[in-house]
């Protein structure tokens, strides 16, 4: 099967999220079954020289975005038997960050058209176009609106998969000509019409042949008025065609036994090593050196949806407990300051770095007997996945991807992988916390957790054998979706 991701960003060449990922990890499983699966990203300015020097230029052509036409330049890549192309245009592109700009509607008008365009150019129609997120999301509309009359693009049939329904690619009802050169009864027909403006994803909910979530919870969750954004309506009426799907990890890159960023490499057969990762990382952050003390972190972006309403409620309990914390990541100024401000009250227990730093994270991960997780919400979730891997054991609320992925520890059975609580309340998350540090006294009861939770197949293999089939049953069908 021939099978093209397009995404807004990929791992290694340009990051912000979970999906950048994904869309590094998934397309090297699928193309272990057999599948020729390429990945066509945005070539941006925050791309590594290192990478930029090895692509190699293919096609240029124009894309019309509007009443302009535009240059789009494609270069190709081939990195770890996958092939990239890149879509190269540096007024849209070479900015020093990915997203937040005022022209976003039109960057990505200009990249979705760029992509259907890129088709033709290269002569490389695949089965399935896989779109990934709002960046992607005129995609499948447009192809099902406009491209299927031309030669090569009518058999091609769509997936799109929503990996955070909260970012929808929301714009003014003016793009549509002015940014999509479409007829206005895409808009008045409410296939992209959205409480007065337009909506990239709910184009993509409408037209695309199959929708998948990245887990079972998250496609039920998205589905009620509670988690559906305004869009569960939507979904609802698509649920024959949506899918739940758990992501994976990419079990190379986080791999204890062969970390080359961590202290010691480690396994569930050598816990000992993993002690001289805590007690490295102690010394490094300033922390007190003691393999008792439990240390918990959170490597996470500092929002509400990660749950950091609930840290700041009860931060003062945790820290009167026999614990040390540590927290890495960026997000609203106003969790960053309360937690440096935190960090000064408690210096002796507390460590706060609003950065992100992938080599620190490796380091974080290793050193952790601990990993807080307590989102409002969470459609997958990777980081319980590595911490899991690393045998620092979850403690998170049962929503999306962290419901389908944590077992919550049973001590009349002995089975369980790590500690959860259902509803978004601060206590509720202090008295998992604290039975959790109830059960780490007891070495050998915390023993079996950590091996449960290591032992564990986190890898990419269940996941790309699932969306395997599900492009095999799309490519059998006679019809694609009609909207």
């Amino acid at each position: 099967m021939k099978v093209l991701f397009a995404v807004s960003e990929c791992q290694p060449f340009a990051k912000s999220g979970g999906l950048a990922d994904v869309a590094g990890s998934l397309p090297k499983e699928l193309n272990k079954l057999g599948s020729d699966v390429r990945v066509i990203l945005p070539k941006y300015g925050t791309i590594a020289d290192k990478f930029k020097n090895q692509m190699m230029k293919v096609k240029n052509f124009t894309v019309s975005v509007g009443w302009r036409n535009q240059y789009c330049g494609i270069e190709e890549l081939s990195y770890k038997g996958v092939t990239y192309y890149f879509v190269d245009n540096e007024y849209y592109f070479n900015r020093e960050q990915l997203y937040g700009f005022f022209d976003d509607g039109e960057r990505f008008a200009f990249f979705n058209r760029a992509v259907l365009e890129m088709m033709a150019m290269l002569e490389f129609f695949p089965d399935v176009l896989h779109c990934h997120d709002w960046h992607t999301g005129m995609i499948p509309y447009l192809l099902r609106s406009e491209y299927y009359k031309r030669k090569g693009y009518g058999s091609i049939r769509t997936v799109f998969t929503i990996h955070n329904l909260q970012f929808q690619g929301i714009f003014p009802k003016d793009i549509i000509k002015d940014l999509l050169g479409i007829d206005w009864k895409a808009y008045n027909q409410g296939h992209l019409e959205f409480f007065g403006n337009v909506n990239f994803m709910k184009g993509a909910l409408v037209a695309a042949d199959r929708i998948t979530t990245v887990s079972p919870t998250y496609k039920k969750e998205i589905q009620t008025e509670e988690y559906g954004e305004k869009l569960d309506g939507v979904l609802r009426e698509r649920n024959e065609n949506l899918i739940g799907i758990i992501n994976g990890i990419d079990e190379d890159f986080y791999n204890p036994q062969n970390d080359p960023f961590i202290y010691k490499t480690f396994s569930f057969r050598s816990p000992g090593n993993k002690l001289v990762n805590k007690r490295e990382i102690q010394k490094y952050t300033g922390l007190k050196t003691s393999s008792n003390v439990p240390l918990m972190v959170m490597i996470s972006r500092l929002t509400r949806q990660k749950g950091l309403d609930l840290v700041r409620c009860v931060l003062r309990e945790i820290l009167q407990e026999d614990i040390q914390l540590i927290v890495l990541g960026t997000g609203d100024h106003e969790y960053e300051d309360y937690l440096r401000q935190a960090a000064r009250i408690y210096p002796e227990k507390l460590k706060v770095y609003t950065e992100f730093d992938e080599e620190f994270a490796h380091k974080l991960y290793a050193a952790a007997d601990l990993f807080l997780m307590p989102s409002l919400f969470e459609p997958c979730g990777l980081g319980q996945l590595i911490a899991m891997r690393y045998g620092a054991i979850p403690i998170v609320r049962e929503t999306g991807g962290l419901n389908d992925t944590v077992n919550a520890f049973n001590e009349f059975t002995g089975e369980g992988n790590g500690f959860s609580f259902r509803y978004f309340n601060a206590h509720d998350m202090l008295y998992t916390i604290r039975r959790a540090l109830q059960f780490y006294q007891d070495k050998q009861v915390w023993e079996s957790i950590v091996k449960q939770a290591m032992e564990k197949d986190y890898s990419w293999t269940q996941s790309a054998f699932s969306y395997n089939q599900l492009y095999a049953e799309l490519i059998s069908r006679s019809e694609t979706h009609v909207f």
